[in-house]
């Protein structure tokens, strides 16, 4: 059996709960810790055999810090950064050798609570806003939406694009490059951490108390149960499966093998974090301020006055029976202290014995052989939970259910509460739940604690704990969730699209430009004449006499009240010479009136009018009229409604072609940007399709994003552009598409670094490689290496 872990060293200098640690590269075996004080302070080891110098104090939030992560070492800064997120909702990023933020980083519309590094100094964070973000350098690349709660844990998987989140809804969700690829279900309360095993593995933990081991294609390989509450935090051992936890049941855990194999009770309630530094330590953080480190090493442990010391502390502290950590206590069926000659059965198993009219806890420490004083129980009166007398509100149990005026009208409202939550908590949720203003949480929670008379542990917190993290429950959906409705992810969509056995016949392209033309384009190896392309390309081939004679063919078959006459006819084919020949003529209102009602019939038979509508847009009075402030989002929901999975593959495609030909006018380009989420929302389910001429579309319109990002600074836009093509890109296998998707992949990182960042992130490099060596056409293998040589 591996050597029992002991103390090392206890770090004072944070004045609150510290509630989070990473390991930094630099200096050799040092470490970061943030705190409720606002602040974050950099540890190194101090020259002794085991002790730790506190190198500097970093302050930047005007809010509790909730959490930290290193960026590793890049060429421009080569001993890395420190992140760090806050109640404030911002992210500071600090050198290791500054106190004041190099820069900050301002999107989150709630308290971030989670960040993680990865490659090309990207960024994950997740917060209570129920979104998490990916940032490059300082500038927010593509947002996460898809949890209906805040997002307590994130984490970058090593293979490129892979990123998960864990959220306060239960669930964890994978994402690659920035769309949501499957959601994992098994938690039955809030997802509090993760840690990455391997490629393909990893882990969980939740306030249900329990660990999970996870595949990345959806499988729940095992479940741990060990703790007796929540569990805050999880940290795996280097180039290793075994880990520790840590939670609200006052504990560090060791699991080795699958087992928990050494449990460490500390002297506080919350054990917010820990992390394992490269020589094996642990390192703990939690809600009396203090860091702890515990090693295996012999040459590292404390001296046995410091640990006697530990111990004596964690003897006196006292442990409140209704958090449910011991189970249900009656202190008159204890025993008394022979119970404790008897040897224990297993490291970290606890007995209580009655001494006097105290009840004492114990845990059997296999290290040691003896059983180690944890602390006194208070709150044993003898009462089981079913005898309690709790009070019933609302279907469950409680302690006390209080009877709130909030004014002089005789309003009134019920605040249940338990002795074991957190007061702050009840009278948030409370004040949150009946839409009362905030600014009477103080009075409350003062009035909560002046009516109850629970205990703490430990001396009180004068500073009001946080409503999410004290010590009380935290409620999933009781944050802030004004931004929890936002419009779906573009890039994780609902349904999936069942390819039909129909195919469209292929519109044959014009022109000799290497997208429009049917013959072979040719060019130098030499140049790259393929992007950044400038212009829209655009769907212009089109037959008028045989669209006009299927739309008549299709009119008997409209409700009666939708058909045309044969003066409409005569309107849309006037129209039609209009925009299907260069002149200077405009469409009339009349004319642009009879089309928008052929483009109302029903979906079976409008396709021929769909048609008439991708040429008209290309007309820059009709662009304008329908592209306009005042009827742009009634013309582009109109169109939206035909890129449903499962309607007809002609108005899918036809849908595409008519928004791809939008962009070639100013109106069009501005709709088409302002709708961009939505559309492309719409847009990317159909990469499904087992029609090409769809993917051709579909390609074309990422294309054209790419064409109207690459005149201006949107990062975030050309992130969400990106995400698409590599999506889209994975499924496609017409090269045609391909050929438009490497054009636009190439436009979007021309002259610009953060975009090549990006996109070396979300692994496109790799996804792309194969078409390198494409033989015919020949246009897609060279502009794929075009495209390489920029990554």
């Amino acid at each position: 059996m591996a050597s029992a872990y002991r103390l090392s060293c206890s770090l004072v200098g944070h004045e609150l709960d510290v509630r989070g640690l990473s390991c930094c590269q630099f200096p050799t075996g040092s470490f970061v810790s943030v705190s409720r004080d606002r602040t974050a302070r950099l540890w190194a080891p101090d020259g002794s055999s085991r002790g730790f110098a506190e190198m500097h104090c970093m302050s930047g939030h005007s809010n509790f810090v909730s959490c930290v992560c290193v960026i590793p070492p890049n060429d421009i800064y080569p001993r890395g950064l420190i992140a760090t997120g806050g109640n404030d909702s911002n992210i500071c990023v600090f050198t290791l050798d500054n106190t004041a933020p190099l820069y900050t980083l301002k999107s989150h519309k709630n308290t971030v609570c989670s960040l993680s590094s990865g490659k090309f100094g990207t960024l994950l964070s997740g917060s209570w806003d129920t979104t998490a973000k990916v940032w490059l350098n300082d500038k927010c690349m593509m947002t996460l939406q898809g949890h209906t709660a805040a997002v307590w844990a994130v984490k970058i998987l090593p293979e490129q694009g892979l990123m998960l989140t864990g959220s306060a809804d239960k669930t964890i969700k994978l994402w690659k490059a920035g769309r949501c690829e499957r959601t994992f279900t098994g938690h039955e309360d809030c997802v509090r951490g993760l840690a990455i095993l391997s490629e393909t593995e990893f882990l969980s933990c939740a306030n249900d108390a329990s660990v999970r081991r996870w595949q990345i294609s959806g499988e729940c390989l095992e479940v741990y149960y060990g703790h007796t509450n929540y569990i805050y935090c999880i940290s795996v051992f280097p180039q290793s499966k075994d880990f520790i936890t840590t939670g609200e049941d006052r504990s560090l855990r060791i699991w080795r093998k699958g087992e928990c194999t050494q449990t460490i009770r500390l002297p506080a309630q919350s054990i917010w974090c820990c992390c394992v530094l490269d020589n094996g330590d642990l390192v703990v953080g939690a809600s009396d301020g203090i860091i702890r480190v515990f090693t295996e090493s012999l040459e590292r442990t404390a001296s046995l006055e410091e640990i006697q010391a530990f111990e004596n502390e964690l003897s006196r502290a006292t442990i409140d029976s209704k958090t449910g950590d011991l189970g249900d206590i009656n202190a008159d069926d204890l025993p008394g202290k022979e119970h404790l000659d008897e040897p224990g059965t297993r490291d970290g198993q606890t007995r209580l014995i009655k001494d006097g009219g105290k009840v004492e806890a114990y845990q059997w420490s296999i290290s040691e052989g003896r059983w180690m004083k944890i602390g006194d129980v208070v709150g044993s009166s003898g009462a089981t939970q079913q005898t309690s007398g709790k009070v019933l509100f609302e279907g469950k149990e409680y302690d006390y259910v209080f009877t709130i005026d909030v004014n002089e009208s005789g309003t009134s409202f019920k605040l249940p509460y338990n002795i074991s939550d957190d007061p702050w908590l009840a009278a948030y949720n409370f004040l949150q739940k009946n839409d009362l203003n905030p600014m009477f949480l103080d009075q409350v929670a003062k009035f909560i604690i002046d009516n109850t008379k629970g205990q703490t542990l430990g001396p009180a917190n004068s500073e009001f704990s946080d409503p999410f993290t004290g010590g009380g429950r935290y409620v999933p959906g009781s944050s802030s969730e004004s931004n929890a409705r936002l419009a779906a992810d573009p890039f994780t969509g609902s349904g999936r699209y069942v390819p039909g056995s129909a195919s469209d016949p292929a519109a044959p392209l014009s022109g000799v430009d290497p997208f429009t033309g049917t013959s072979a384009y040719q060019s130098t190896k030499t140049e790259n004449v393929y992007f950044p392309k400038k212009e829209a390309v655009t769907f212009d081939q089109a037959n008028p006499k045989q669209i006009l004679g299927k739309l008549k063919e299709l009119n008997g078959s409209a409700p009666e009240e939708q058909q045309l006459t044969e003066d409409d006819f005569s309107l849309l084919e006037k129209m039609l010479a209009i925009i299907c020949h260069p002149s200077d003529e405009a469409p009339t209102a009349q004319q642009l009136q009879t089309l928008w009602k052929a483009i109302n019939w029903p979906n079976d038979i409008v396709f021929p009018a769909l048609d008439i509508l991708r040429l008209s847009v290309r007309n820059h009075s009709v662009n304008e009229r329908f592209c306009s402030e005042e009827d742009g989002i009634q013309f582009s929901s109109h169109l939206l409604k035909f890129l449903n999975p499962g309607g007809k593959q002609a108005n899918q495609m036809l849908a595409l072609r008519t928004l791809c030909n939008c962009f070639v006018h100013p109106f069009g380009q501005k709709l088409m940007m302002s709708q961009g989420d939505s559309i492309m929302s719409q847009a990317i389910e159909l990469k499904l399709s087992s029609n090409k001429n769809i993917h051709v579309a579909l390609a074309t319109l990422a294309l054209n994003y790419a064409v109207c990002l690459y005149k201006i600074d949107n990062i975030e836009g050309k992130a969400q552009c990106l995400s698409v093509i590599s999506t889209v890109m994975e499924v496609v296998q017409d090269l045609e598409a391909i050929f438009r998707l490497l054009v636009a992949l190439g436009t979007l990182i021309s002259g610009d670094s953060n975009a090549v960042q990006l996109a070396k992130s979300l692994g496109v490099d790799s996804q792309i490689k194969k078409y390198s060596s494409v033989s015919e056409p020949a246009k897609v293998n060279e502009c794929c290496r075009f495209v390489l040589n920029l990554l």
